[in-house]
Formats: structure tokens, C-alpha cells, sequence
């Protein structure tokens, strides 16, 4: 604790024990928790005035002298609020019943009730004696990067019998949630920064265009390259500066906003102030984009030949293939490595976008080579447009590859949008099981089951449980096996949740080997999970020994399988086949939804059936909800910010050969063809490049998806045909917009004023 406080990081304390609590005659074993002042920490206590109500956040921790007992222990007592109850040698008045805690997660963190009570009242109690069973935890919050340290200094330092528990353990819910909105977050993060990108090597290519006849009369009047590259490099800086500070503050105030926004959603408190850290990034971001993608551009305005004062035809010198792609690839992938961080992916999306550009190029080169033989079987307009695409092969090639990359962005992160939200709300819908039920007798299972429909409550499936103990893995005691990670010691040294099920549960994917048939009834098989199977390396194939209610059963693993964790249903890391297990004696579980005035009911259940366990999770679906809520608002923010950057980069693909349109359009009108005739023919241009580019875009789109959604974001995929459609005719409507915006002024400018301009 002192080396937490050191660090800057709030502590509490919070110990555990059994013990039987009594009120009056009646007796119940009950899980006591003795907490400090300073809890939860984070988060807040849940509690009422009557068992299986509607929870209310609680002010502090119990007073001393009082308790806080649970729905089911108060229940199972046949207490009240102002009951006294008996603990050890001390006797406590209930201020309030107990309906969650923060810290008890998703996971089942006992099989009795729970109470809550003063740390301070804990001496009153006398329970803690020599050879007692006592369980300490200390409890920790701060920043996350001042936790990220405390916890790696901790796991340095944890001494056997330790655990560490933190959200990935204690709710598996919330850290799905939470790690698929991440994912989303830096993948989109990442293709805003792509398209922002491609906008400025667009926007470079342009400056370069105008800026040639400038520097070709510089070099008459003696300016020397090194003179230019300096000029051209200081003002890339001061741009790079410019754009950083305007980003910077942009992103302070946005900031600023959201928290003004979400004063009322954020009920953990307020968000942490802005650090200095990200406004650096902003600038490295910066600085690093210009030199990848506008520097070699603008470095070539350096070698313009003075001779281009008289002839005009003559451009700057081609630049080395390796200073004209070079620097702009090692930004993207230092960006790509930068931002997932894995080196699978970082391959898996570096090859999948330098392919995708190969075929934008190659969609370029052949279009440019068809619309020679297109031009000459359609009107004016279409012929005038046409043919512009295969004059300018170049410009054709190289807006092919902008358009088809901003839409190609636009389209996969909608798509990986509408499947998350999808999944979020297939995941959480309004029906979800609120309670489990835990140590059913098997005596009593139907009569509970029919106990609860009778009442309105739709249950998920029964199943069996028994407690057994992991002992060998292919003939080797675990006590003398050494685990690279230590979840894997902690399965082999505690026991084990173990089931049998003919069946495989919906929210299961069997993701190697098999799943059982009727033939293997009774055969000693079994199926783990894959966190089971990583954490204590296990493959196919090996052999497990578990000691069950005393006896010793080996069994061979058959299938590996995904769970989904957060489905809020029953399920188990080990799964035996049917046939093994079910001479021994164990207990049922299962998972049943009721509506919110159900307290009487589950009053007098835990009284009828005084040893099952009743879990509410209905604070904890709240809970998950909202981290959901705010996922979601997150990813439609940065899907909106990225959607601009699209935008960006299509309008920048456009305004790129403005220039030369204008003259065209000039030269078009002083030969007769009306300002109808040029406007149609600059649209039917960018009718056929936005066509052709989304057309590639919402093929490309739909199979990144197909890998981020399985690979990235652990989704199902489901094709959509919108999407293709919407890439194809949304990428033509766009872009033709974007065209039609972009080069309406031209049009409308009188023939004279350009050509007097380019005199």
C-alpha cells in the first residue's frame, strides 16, 4: 500500500471471510466483506430498503455498528432493515440491504451470500483467530498510466498465493465492449490520418503544378537550388506548425465540448484533463505526413529548369522512384505499426492496402486505355470527357487512386460500424437473463425450473456442475509443471467449474477438433476453452487427469472452442462429453430473465429453496449498457471526423488538376462548345472515374471488413449487397458532386480572363 501511495494511486482495503450470521433462531453461511473507508474506489455501492429491489447508489461504506447483508441473505434470514444480526461475537443493526458492488464483476465471486460491513467492526466480531480462513485484498485507482506501471511493478513483485485481478478478469463483459470500441477507435483513428495523407500528397501535387513558373523565373534571376530547396523546405515547416497548432486546439475543444456534453453520462466522474502528450503527437503526426507525402513533391520544384520561362510544355525533372514513394511508404507503415501495435495485423493490413492500391493503379492504367476506344461513341459531352481521361493518363491514374481510397475508407468503416452497434445490440437486448441461479439440487431442479416459469421468467438452458480439480497433463503432476503465464498456475491450483452437455451452446464456436456425437457417449473426452487452452499451453489431443469428488478421471481434449463471454448465459472453460460425469453428485445452474417487480417473488424462492444462489445482474447489465452507450457515441464521433477526412481527400483529388481544367474549359469555349456542353463533359469524367473507383473501392471495402471484423474485432461478418451499391453509385454521386463543386467556377469564368491569365 505505501508503494501505491508513492505512486500516486488511492488504495482501500477490503477483507473477506465465512462465517454463519444469525438472526433470532435462524442461521445462514454468509461470505463477510470488511472494507475501509475509502471503497469502492471506483464505481458505486448499490443498495435498498427491502430485498431484490431497485438498487440506489449508497453514501460512504456501512457506519459502525451497521451491516449491509444481500437480497438472498436477508431473505434466506427473514430479516429487515433495523433487524440485528449476530456475527461472531458482535451484534449489528442492517442500515440497508446490499444489491451490487463494483468489484464483484461478471463472475460468480462466491456460491453464499454476501455482507457488507464497517473494517472497523471487524475486531467486534472475534472471527479472525489462528487457523482461520482469511481472504486480503487491497484494492487500487489511479491514472491509467500510473496503473500500467503500479501493475507491472506488482506482478514483479507478487508472491505465491497472490492474484491480480483487474476488468479483463473480474468482467468479461465490459473488457469485450471496451476492446472492440479501442480497435475500432485506432483503425479509424488510422484511416483518418491515411486520408489526411493522401489529401496533402493531392494538394502537394497541385502546389507543385502552380508554383513552376515561379521558380523557373527565380532561377533566371540567380536563385540557386539549394536557394529553392530551402524556400520550399521552410515553408513546408511553417505550414507543418500551422496545421499542427490549428489540429491541436481543434482537438482541445472538441474535447472540451464532449465533457460538457457527457456531464450527466459519466457517472464515474470527470475525464481526465488534457495532457501535453497528445498535442506532441498531433505534431510529430503532423511533421511526419508532410515529409512523406508533400516533401518529395515539393523538392522537385528545386530542378525546374529555367529554360520552362520560354517553353512552358517543360515540367520539372521525374523524381527517383526511390524519393517519390519512398518516404510516403516508410510513413504509412511506421503509422500502421504505430497505431495496432501486433505484427499479424501490422502485415496482415500493410499487405492488404499496398495490394489494394496495386489494383487501383492497375483499374487506372486500363481504364485510361479504354476510354481511347469509349470516346468516340457518345455525344459531345461524353466524348469531351472521355477523352480527357485518357489524355491525361497520369492525373487519370493518380485521382483513380485518391477517389478509390477515400471511398474504399468511408465504406469499410461504415461497414465495421453498423456490425459492431449490430453485435452491441444483439448482445444486450431487453429480455437478457438478470439472474443466475447457482446450486440447484438435482432433486430440485424441475420443480425450480417451473417454479420460475409460473412466475413469468423465461430461462436459458440447465445446466450441470460439479467442482474437480485439475492434477496432470500428459502424465505430469501440475505441481511440478511451470506455466508461461500465471493464469495458467492459478487454473492448476485452485479447482475447477466443470460440466457436461450433449450440446453445443449457441454462443460457442468449436475452432479446432470436433464437437461430440451421440456415438461418443460416455467416452472420455473433453472440450476447453481457448483461454484455457493458451494459458496453460495446451494442444489437441492431450491427455487431462482431474480428481472429481475423489475420484480420478483422465480424459483426452477433443475440441478447442471460442467463447462468447459476454452472451450473459451459462458457460465453462472445461465441457466433458455426456456419459462421464453424471453418476457423481453436483448441482444445476442457469440463467433466467424477470421483469423488475419480481422482488416478492425471489423473496420467497430463496426462502423455498433456502440452498440456491441468486446472482443479480441487473446493475451490472446496467453498467454494461452504459460503457455500450458510450462506445458507441465514441465510435459515431470519430466515424464522423474520418468522414470529413474522406471528404478531404476528394475534394483535394479534384482541385489537384483544377488548373489545367480551367484552361481546357477556356480553350473549349473559344472554339464554339458551350458552357453546358464543357460542364456536362467535366461531369461525365468524374461520373466514370467515381463509378469505376468505387466499384473497386466496395470490393476491397468488403473484404477488409471480412478480415477486421474475424480477425481484429472477434465479429460475425455478414455481407451486405448496400454496400456494393452503395460504393458504386454513392462513389459516383460524390465524386461527380465533389467535381461539379470543384470546377463550376471555371466553367462560369469568361474564356478571356484565363487565357489573359496565362499569357
Amino acid at each position: 500500500m505505501t508503494a501505491a501511495r508513492s505512486r500516486g494511486i488511492r488504495t482501500a482495503r477490503a477483507t473477506g471471510l465465512l462465517s454463519v450470521v444469525f438472526e433470532g433462531d435462524r442461521s445462514q453461511l454468509a461470505d463477510i466483506d470488511a472494507v475501509t473507508a475509502s471503497y469502492p474506489l471506483r464505481g458505486r455501492v448499490m443498495v435498498a430498503d427491502q430485498p431484490f429491489a431497485q438498487g440506489r447508489a449508497a453514501a460512504g461504506i456501512p457506519a459502525p455498528g451497521e451491516v449491509w447483508p444481500d437480497s438472498r441473505l436477508l431473505a434466506a434470514l427473514g430479516g429487515h432493515v433495523g433487524s440485528r444480526l449476530s456475527i461472531g461475537a458482535g451484534e449489528f443493526r442492517v442500515g440497508r440491504v446490499l444489491i451490487s458492488r463494483p468489484d464483484e464483476g461478471g463472475t460468480f465471486r462466491g456460491l453464499v451470500p454476501n455482507l457488507l460491513m464497517n473494517a472497523a467492526d471487524l475486531t467486534r466480531t472475534q472471527l479472525i483467530q489462528p487457523g482461520s480462513r482469511v481472504m486480503y485484498a487491497a484494492l487500487f485507482a489511479g491514472t491509467p498510466g500510473r496503473i500500467d506501471a503500479f501493475k507491472d511493478w506488482l506482478e514483479a513483485h507478487r508472491r505465491p498465493g497472490e492474484r491480480l485481478r483487474d476488468i479483463s478478469s473480474t468482467s468479461p463483459q465490459i473488457k469485450s465492449a471496451v476492446d472492440r470500441a479501442r480497435r475500432f477507435l485506432s483503425l479509424a483513428s488510422l484511416v483518418a490520418v491515411l486520408l489526411s495523407a493522401t489529401a496533402v500528397a493531392m494538394s502537394a501535387r497541385r502546389y507543385v503544378g502552380r508554383h513552376l513558373d515561379a521558380v523557373a523565373l527565380l532561377k533566371t534571376l540567380g536563385a540557386t537550388r539549394r536557394f529553392i530547396f530551402w524556400l520550399t523546405a521552410s515553408q513546408l515547416l511553417a505550414v507543418a506548425f500551422l496545421a499542427a497548432a490549428i489540429g491541436s486546439a481543434v482537438g482541445y475543444v472538441t474535447q472540451a465540448w464532449l465533457v460538457y456534453a457527457l456531464r450527466g453520462v459519466l457517472a464515474s466522474g470527470p475525464l481526465p484533463s488534457v495532457s501535453l502528450a497528445p498535442i506532441g503527437m498531433g505534431f510529430l503526426t503532423a511533421g511526419a505526413l508532410l515529409a512523406g507525402f508533400a516533401l518529395p513533391p515539393l523538392l522537385q520544384l528545386a530542378r525546374v529548369p529555367a529554360i520552362r520561362v520560354l517553353r512552358r510544355d517543360i515540367g520539372p525533372p521525374r523524381p527517383l522512384l526511390l524519393l517519390a514513394f519512398g518516404p510516403a511508404a516508410a510513413v504509412v507503415v511506421l503509422l500502421i505499426y504505430w497505431v495496432v501495435r501486433d505484427w499479424r495485423l501490422f502485415l496482415g493490413l500493410t499487405a492488404g492496402l499496398a495490394a489494394f492500391i496495386a489494383l487501383l493503379v492497375l483499374a487506372g492504367v486500363v481504364l485510361v486505355a479504354a476510354a481511347g476506344r469509349l470516346r468516340t461513341r457518345a455525344g459531345v459531352a461524353w466524348r469531351y470527357g472521355v477523352a480527357r481521361i485518357s489524355r491525361r493518363k497520369a492525373d487519370s491514374i493518380v485521382q483513380v487512386v485518391a477517389f478509390g481510397t477515400g471511398i474504399m475508407a468511408l465504406l469499410l468503416l461504415g461497414i465495421i460500424r453498423n456490425d459492431l452497434d449490430g453485435e452491441w445490440r444483439r448482445s444486450l437486448p431487453a429480455d437478457l437473463p438478470n439472474y443466475f441461479f447457482i446450486n440447484i439440487p438435482p432433486q430440485s431442479r424441475d420443480a425450480f425450473v417451473a417454479y420460475l416459469h409460473a412466475r413469468g421468467a423465461r430461462t436459458s438452458r440447465v445446466l450441470p456442475m460439479i467442482r474437480g480439480r485439475l492434477t496432470g497433463i500428459d502424465g505430469r503432476p501440475v505441481e511440478q509443471m511451470r506455466f508461461a503465464d500465471h493464469r495458467g498456475e492459478e487454473f492448476a491450483n485452485r479447482e475447477q467449474n466443470l460440466t457436461w452437455s450433449a450440446a453445443l451452446g449457441a454462443d460457442n464456436r468449436v475452432v479446432a477438433g470436433r464437437w461430440w456425437t451421440a456415438a461418443d457417449y460416455g467416452q472420455p473426452l473433453v472440450s476447453i476453452s481457448t483461454e484455457f487452452e493458451r494459458w496453460l499451453g495446451l494442444r489437441l489431443g492431450d491427455r487431462l487427469t482431474f480428481d472429481i469428488a475423489g475420484e480420478t478421471l483422465t480424459v483426452r481434449v477433443a475440441s478447442i472452442r471460442k467463447v462468447k463471454w459476454d452472451s450473459f448465459r451459462p458457460n465453462f472453460f472445461i465441457v466433458f462429453a455426456p456419459g462421464l460425469l453424471e453418476k457423481l453428485t453436483g448441482t444445476y445452474l442457469t440463467s433466467a430473465y424477470l421483469a423488475p417487480a419480481a422482488a416478492e417473488s425471489l423473496a420467497h424462492l430463496a426462502r423455498r429453496f433456502p440452498s440456491v444462489s441468486i446472482f443479480d445482474i441487473d446493475d451490472l447489465l446496467a453498467d454494461v449498457r452504459s460503457v455500450l452507450d458510450k462506445a458507441v457515441l465514441a465510435v459515431q464521433s470519430v466515424f464522423g471526423f474520418t468522414l470529413l477526412a474522406g471528404l478531404t481527400v476528394l475534394l483535394a483529388a479534384v482541385q489537384s488538376s483544377r488548373d489545367e481544367r480551367r484552361y481546357e474549359s477556356a480553350i473549349m469555349r473559344t472554339l464554339g462548345a458551350s458552357r453546358r456542353t464543357v460542364l456536362h463533359g467535366v461531369l461525365a469524367e468524374f461520373a466514370v472515374l467515381g463509378v469505376i473507383s468505387g466499384l473497386i473501392a466496395a470490393a476491397g471495402a468488403s473484404l477488409a471488413a471480412y478480415w477486421l471484423t474475424r480477425r481484429v474485432l472477434d465479429l460475425p461478418y455478414v455481407f451486405s449487397p448496400w454496400a456494393c451499391i452503395a460504393g458504386i453509385l454513392g462513389g459516383g454521386l460524390v465524386v461527380v458532386a465533389s467535381g461539379w463543386m470543384a470546377t463550376r467556377s471555371v466553367v462560369r469564368q469568361p474564356p478571356l480572363v484565363t487565357l489573359r491569365a496565362d499569357i
